[in-house]
């Protein structure tokens, strides 16, 4: 299976989630990662929606997104031609012994520390899968204690925008 990364404009009303979560559940594709918020129209919310399915059914799925009635654009995102970030926060435990060598670790990431308690330290970090993925092996060592990490955001390099071509 593939991972595919889509780019869901839609009205911004009640429901809407609702609507495209199930249709991918009738579907039986499971939601990898899903990002929902405004865009610079405020009648406008960007899904970014990760799942991983084989092309064919992928293409019948968003078939049936433009079929909704609240969906106004759908664009499948490649990552050599889009910017795909995440945003983690892990709390890291840091008690005086190992406390220098985590903050080592962050700075390698360039994350940054948020808090500081005398036993633990939050990391916030931003970056692609991979990269997040690596920070948090690298800090497995000293006890995760909690981990929160968004969904996938991302946008098409370049000038061009999704929501200015958008019509309905």
């Amino acid at each position: 299976m593939t991972r595919h990364t889509l780019s869901v404009l839609v009205e911004d009303k009640p429901g809407v989630l609702a609507r495209v979560a199930g249709l991918f559940s009738r579907r039986g594709f499971n939601i990898e990662s899903l990002a929902v918020g405004p865009t610079e129209n405020e009648s406008v919310s960007r899904m970014t929606i990760v799942v991983a399915v084989e092309e064919l059914p992928l293409e019948q799925v968003t078939k049936q997104l433009n079929k909704l009635i609240n969906v106004i654009k759908i664009v499948e995102l490649d990552p050599d031609t889009s910017v795909q970030r995440e945003l983690l926060l892990v709390k890291v435990r840091a008690d005086a012994t190992v406390r220098s060598q985590v903050l080592e670790t962050v700075q390698l990431f360039r994350a940054k520390v948020v808090d500081v308690s005398p036993e633990a330290v939050t990391v916030e970090a931003t970056g692609t899968a991979d990269k997040l993925g690596a920070l948090l092996r690298m800090l497995e060592p000293y006890g995760i204690r909690e981990i929160v990490q968004s969904g996938m955001v991302a946008v098409g390099r370049g000038a061009r925008s999704i929501t200015a071509t958008a019509t309905r």
